[in-house]
């Protein structure tokens, strides 16, 4: 049955009116905010907005972290007909100027002092039509006295007094929304060029919600913690799109420093994580037990030695014997719960991790001691759901099988295409870039390269454009997938990020980041002094612990003969950590990779001239918008590469 979000939303204040719908921590306490009140506040919301002149077709910037009046003010747009086009809350204010005025925004509704200061400067120039904003945080902006600036109270009062005066109208523009409406629009992190704005209607965000959750039998008892940007269509989906399909609890944590604590107080049932935060959650449990005594350290390697042979067997129903049950419920005694307890994973019943590819000893790690974590594949422009693991048939290299209402096919070239109910409707006032993406027939070209199993499941290898060749020596004509080496390199706690070059060359080489904390830990447990991340990443024990790491994935690439020519034969570590703020990152963190080639340039030639070292300087930029110079002279390893196995061999 077609419908839209606002719908849904006055569907559960109907039928379960004090059942919490939201919930928010504030002050160390949870508040709870039910489904008739949240109808009510959308309500307020809704009549202030069409009072304060949003028109039905008009885009509205919302700006936060996951806050439950943010959600109702998203809710209160869609009401009256309205797009909210949420954008990511630590992105500098000149990242805001393109979306802004692409889609000619009028009026913003912000989380605090920080996100008004952005919206100020950038009404001073490049956008003067930004006439209205709103803020939910008062603190810090007692004394702003800026035209066409207030605090989302006095908007919410407004709107009340509006709904006496008018009764009928909120129900009358809820009745007038339509499926086929846009819902939303969701920005691109714009790896190339401007970011795009992706438009969705109700019905295309509800149908992939929908199928999700029939997918995996979700059901209103869930619980669920919002702790990723809202802006990220990931976020949106799961504590947006699916809560009001399926009417569970999202709960939003007091601040992203809180987040650990609110995991393990919530106990949700359903989670999602991109690959980077069970990284490093992972990281924290193999430093803790590192630093742990030698009796509590031999009884977890003991344990995990059991989980890692029977734990995932049991989790995908198979045959199990009685001696390795018994021994896998002792160690669910000791250490397997408690350490799901400690990881705030207790109840998770499902739990989803995308965007990047994750190891396999990372995905069997968590699968082992007892978590249902699964892959799904997805985008922005596919409203998330395309491909999810089925229970009893997770495989660690694949993405799953597609859910209802999805066809997969493969071009020559080895793309894959999606056709799908939830496909954008247009990436906004771009008619050539949707027309790249979306053919006559209905095939959205989704820019990655992959196949499909003998069982059905999708197996991705890189973005299409990214798979390159190696030309000339001993791996020349094989294949070079840049993001598939980076993704195995970070696999290891000690490596953060890794950018991989070499197509069109005779060999790869390699940049990495460490992670400060894991790398850190570890050259304190050895009495290495550092000071400071540029300090740490230049010592030679530091060099030799990453090229351990690098030696082990080429010996896994050396058992692929499609990728042994991708082993990396040269690296250097970098003397700083790739940023957003500096444009080495995009806000949900993937590596771009064609502007690092050409920031670092020199560093890549230097690698590719058989240099020892090479001396770098680079501009920085700091959190309050101020800027540095990080220099030093960087040293570049030669790491060992593998013969390609045989076949015979294989």
């Amino acid at each position: 049955m077609q419908t839209t979000f606002p719908r849904l939303m006055l569907e559960h204040a109907a039928r379960r009116p004090d059942a919490a719908a939201l919930r928010e921590k504030e002050y160390g306490i949870w508040q709870s905010l039910g489904w008739a009140a949240l109808a009510g506040l959308v309500r307020n919301l809704a009549c202030g907005l069409h009072e304060a002149g949003l028109k039905r077709g008009e885009h509205l910037v919302v700006v936060a972290e996951n806050r439950p009046r943010l959600y109702a003010v998203m809710l209160a747009a869609q009401s009256i007909g309205a797009i909210p086009v949420p954008l990511y809350q630590d992105a500098v204010a000149a990242e805001y100027a393109f979306p802004i005025n692409n889609a000619e925004i009028r009026m913003a509704v912000v989380e605090d002092q920080e996100q008004v200061d952005k919206m100020l400067e950038l009404r001073a120039q490049p956008c003067p039509q930004l006439e209205r904003i709103w803020y939910d945080d008062p603190r810090g902006l007692r004394h702003y006295d800026q035209p066409g600036l207030d605090a989302l109270d006095r908007l919410i009062e407004a709107g009340a007094r509006f709904a006496e005066r008018h009764p009928s109208f909120f129900d009358d523009e809820v009745a007038r929304g339509d499926a086929g409406d846009v819902a939303a629009m969701f920005f691109t992190s714009g790896t190339t060029g401007n970011p795009k704005g992706v438009v969705h209607t109700h019905f295309t965000l509800i149908d992939r919600a929908r199928a999700g959750a029939s997918f995996d039998k979700l059901t209103a008892a869930e619980e669920v913690l919002a702790y990723l940007p809202p802006a990220w269509i990931g976020q949106n989906i799961f504590s947006y799109a699916q809560w009001l399909v399926c009417g569970y609890v999202v709960n939003c944590p007091e601040s992203a420093e809180t987040v650990t604590i609110d995991l393990k107080e919530i106990g949700p049932t359903y989670y999602f994580a991109p690959p980077r935060v069970f990284e490093g959650l992972l990281t924290s449990v193999t430093i803790r037990m590192e630093d742990a005594g030698a009796l509590k350290k031999w009884l977890f390697d003991r344990c995990m030695a059991v989980a890692r042979r029977v734990g995932p067997a049991l989790m995908d129903g198979k045959p199990v014997g009685a001696a390795d049950r018994l021994a896998y419920a002792a160690g669910n005694l000791a250490i397997y719960g408690p350490l799901r307890n400690a990881l705030g994973m207790s109840r998770v019943r499902v739990a989803y991790t995308a965007g990047e590819a994750i190891g396999p000893d990372l995905f069997t790690f968590y699968r082992s001691i007892g978590i249902n974590l699964k892959q799904l594949y997805g985008s922005t422009e596919t409203a998330v759901f395309v491909c999810i693991q089925p229970d009893h048939e997770v495989k660690a290299d694949t993405v799953g099988v597609p859910i209802e209402g999805v066809q997969v096919r493969l071009a020559d070239s080895g793309e894959i295409l999606i056709k799908s109910p939830g496909l954008l409707k247009e990436y906004y006032k771009n008619p050539a870039a949707t027309a790249e993406v979306l053919t006559a027939d209905g095939w959205y070209h989704t820019g990655d390269a992959g196949f499909l199993d003998a069982g059905g499941h999708l197996k991705i290898i890189d973005r299409a454009k990214d798979v390159g060749r190696i030309v000339g020596g001993e791996f020349d004509g094989s294949m070079f997938a840049p993001k598939y080496v980076e993704n195995k390199l970070k696999f290891f706690p000690y490596v953060k990020e890794a950018v991989a070059f070499g197509d069109q060359r005779e060999r790869v080489c390699a940049f990495v980041n460490i992670d400060m904390e894991a790398v850190g830990n570890w050259a304190e447990r050895r009495n290495l002094p550092y000071a400071g991340y540029t300090d740490l990443a230049a010592k030679p024990e530091v060099y030799e612990l990453i090229r351990d790491c690098i030696e082990k994935v080429n010996a896994d690439l050396a058992a692929d003969r499609m990728l042994a020519g991708s082993q990396v034969s040269r690296f250097l570590i970098l003397h700083k950590e790739l940023d957003a703020d500096d444009g080495e990152l995009t806000r949900t963190r993937k590596v771009k990779r064609g502007f690092i080639g050409e920031r670092y340039r020199v560093l890549v030639d230097a690698m590719y001239a058989g240099k020892a070292s090479q001396f770098i300087e680079t501009q920085v930029s700091f959190e309050d918008g101020r800027k540095g110079v990080v220099s030093a002279d960087l040293k570049i390893a030669d790491v060992n590469v593998f013969p390609a196995v045989s076949q015979a061999a294989a």
